[in-house]
């Protein structure tokens, strides 16, 4: 089963843009990583990463199943998950957060930095409320907790504790 792994504005630049925050690990690094993840669990991890906001709502939908595939653009066919990182349009876009909310489609919020030790701007997220969960302030560990909460709920269909409900 296939899991999109998106990455909003300013994400294309990991590695390079305020090392202390983020750190040294570029976007390629990350997603080649967390393909190996996916791989090693039988799922097929597509990425993709827009500073355009229309761009983001547009590979939601077709995630979703809502919108066709285009060619040459991730995902490529309907997702069982998301795992995104919204960057600067976790505060602000009110058009992400009612895609995510009007999608069947679970959607995992990621932040590298714990964003509520920032700037009081930060605290909220538009996300948030929407997300099936929302991970912050683990580094790029974030990310790969949250491939792995996607691929335990949204492609095995597994409980955590097992045995117990989801």
């Amino acid at each position: 089963m296939r899991i999109l792994l998106m990455n909003g504005p300013n994400l294309n630049l990991l590695g390079a843009r305020e090392p202390e925050v983020y750190g040294s690990a570029t976007l390629a690094d990350l997603e080649g990583a967390l393909q190996a993840i996916a791989r090693a669990e039988g799922a097929e991890l597509e990425c993709f990463q827009s500073n355009i906001e229309g761009e983001l709502v547009d590979a939601l939908q077709r995630a979703a199943g809502v919108k066709p595939p285009e060619s040459g653009r991730a995902p490529t066919g309907k997702c069982a998950a998301c795992v995104f990182n919204p960057g600067g349009y976790t505060h602000t876009s009110v058009a992400l957060r009612d895609a995510i909310g009007g999608l069947d489609l679970p959607v995992y919020e990621v932040h590298i930095s714990n964003v509520l030790t920032r700037e009081e701007f930060r605290h909220e997220s538009m996300i948030g409320p929407v997300a099936a969960g929302s991970i912050i302030g683990l580094g790029l560990y974030g990310y790969a907790a949250a491939l792995r909460a996607a691929i335990d709920r949204d492609v095995k269909n597994l409980a955590f504790p097992p045995g117990g409900k989801a």
